[in-house]
């Protein structure tokens, strides 16, 4: 038995995890203790702010749903999602690729499938804009038949998740892009918003000062055999918060605007963007996604209990 200081409880910690037979887990675990030790150590964490820090992330937790992930939004808005995207695409994607962007918190498995030049409104009205281009390899070849989901705020900045009940799927849409890689869709444009704000993450932005908001954007998902799966958005160049995404999703690859004069548009005269993706090689099968549809992380059913069914009297 020893007697633990400020220093020695830190090596105590990791001492006694040194057991863990997974050496991933024992590497990541060893890392996190030393950090968040150094961490309390540094602003000379006190016993009401550890307080106030457990009952914040309980509170992230509970918030959590199959529909909604308020720890992916916490993640996303002090930039660790960015900073895990970026670490991923640094190992995977190749020097031509499009750049990547966010999956976002509301990305959702089985979308109804549009055919080329189909429409992502089912409920929706606006402002209607034309999608085309080419999906290729790095190398320029076309990738034929590649998968394409693509999902978007409506006409009010809300996504079908927000805005209706959740069996309600809207400006949201899988297509299948042509033998050449090429695909056209319509769609509205969307509208900047902010992230969700009732929640406990909304009140951390608020007590930060920050405005909390996420430029006009498209999310575009794109699979194909033998490619990393591309996950990327396009962002409006006119949208006041374009420079300052809460999120930190935006390149400056991906910034866009609709134009009429485009010789090539499918539909003449009508507002399109032209953007050509360019996928890389799949070359150690760890895809391309960071983040996941908020159905898969939080199982049906109760979110969290009642403390006291969990642990035994006494």
């Amino acid at each position: 038995m020893q007697d633990l200081d400020v220093n020695d409880v830190t090596d105590a910690v990791i001492e006694q995890m040194s057991t863990t037979p997974d050496p991933r887990l024992k590497e990541i675990m060893e890392a996190a203790v030393r950090h968040l030790h150094a961490f309390a150590r540094d602003v000379n964490l006190t016993p009401d702010e550890w307080l106030k820090g457990i009952a914040f992330m309980t509170a992230v937790g509970q918030m959590c749903t199959q529909y909604r992930q308020e720890f992916i939004l916490l993640s996303d808005v002090i930039g660790l999602s960015r900073l895990v995207n970026v670490m991923h695409d640094s190992k995977g994607r190749e020097a031509a690729g499009t750049e990547t962007s966010l999956l976002g918190p509301f990305f959702r498995e089985g979308a109804p499938k549009i055919a080329l030049g189909g429409t992502l409104a089912k409920v929706s009205q606006g402002t209607e804009i034309m999608i085309y281009g080419q999906v290729t390899d790095a190398d320029g070849t076309p990738v034929p038949n590649a998968t394409m989901d693509v999902w978007q705020t409506n006409e009010d900045g809300h996504y079908d998740l927000q805005a209706y009940d959740p069996t309600t799927m809207d400006m949201r849409g899988q297509l299948q892009c042509d033998a050449d890689g090429r695909f056209h869709f319509r769609t509205f444009r969307p509208l900047g918003y902010s992230i969700p704000m009732d929640g406990p993450v909304g009140e951390l932005v608020r007590q930060q000062k920050r405005h909390g908001f996420r430029p006009a954007h498209i999310h575009i998902l794109i699979s194909a055999p033998g490619h990393r799966e591309l996950v990327t958005a396009l962002y409006f160049a006119d949208d006041k918060h374009v420079d300052s995404d809460t999120v930190f999703g935006v390149s400056k690859s991906l910034v866009i605007m609709p134009r009429t004069d485009l010789a090539d548009a499918p539909v003449a005269g009508m507002p399109s963007i032209r953007y050509d993706f360019t996928m890389s090689r799949d070359t150690d099968g760890s895809g391309g996604r960071v983040g996941s549809d908020p159905s898969k992380l939080v199982p049906a059913g109760r979110v969290g209990s009642d403390p006291s069914k969990l642990m035994p009297a006494g």
